[in-house]
C-alpha cells in the first residue's frame, strides 16, 4: 500500500508542479486553489508512505515521478524542447526509480 500511496504523491506533485504554471503567479483563484490542494495531497500521501518505506528510497522515488512527469507534461503542453540530452536524463531518472523500487 505504501508505494501506492507514494506512486499518488508523485501524481499529485506533477499536479502542483504544473498548476503552477496555469496560476500566473498566484493571479487566478481556481488554478491556485487546485495547486494548493494538490500540494497538500502530495505531501500527504508522502507522509502515509513514509510509515513503511525508507525516507531515502521515497523521497527519490516522489521526486523522480514528480520530475519525470512534469517534463513530459512540459514538452506536451508547454511546446518545451524535447532533445535527445533531456529525454535521455529522463530516462536515467526513470531507471533510477525503477532502480529503487526493485531494491527496496
Amino acid at each position: 500500500m505504501a508505494w501506492l500511496f507514494l506512486l499518488v504523491a508523485g501524481l499529485c506533485e506533477i499536479g502542483w508542479a504544473i498548476g503552477l504554471k496555469y496560476t500566473e503567479g498566484f493571479t487566478r483563484l481556481l488554478p491556485t486553489s487546485c495547486t494548493v490542494v494538490a500540494m497538500t495531497a502530495s505531501i500527504g500521501f508522502l507522509g502515509l508512505a513514509l510509515k513503511a518505506l525508507p525516507v531515502g528510497t521515497a523521497y527519490a522515488v516522489w521526486t523522480g515521478i514528480g520530475t519525470v512527469g512534469t517534463t513530459a507534461l512540459g514538452i506536451y503542453l508547454f511546446n518545451e524542447p524535447a532533445t535527445l540530452l533531456r529525454l535521455c536524463c529522463i530516462s536515467f531518472i526513470l531507471v533510477g526509480i525503477i532502480g529503487l523500487k526493485i531494491t527496496s
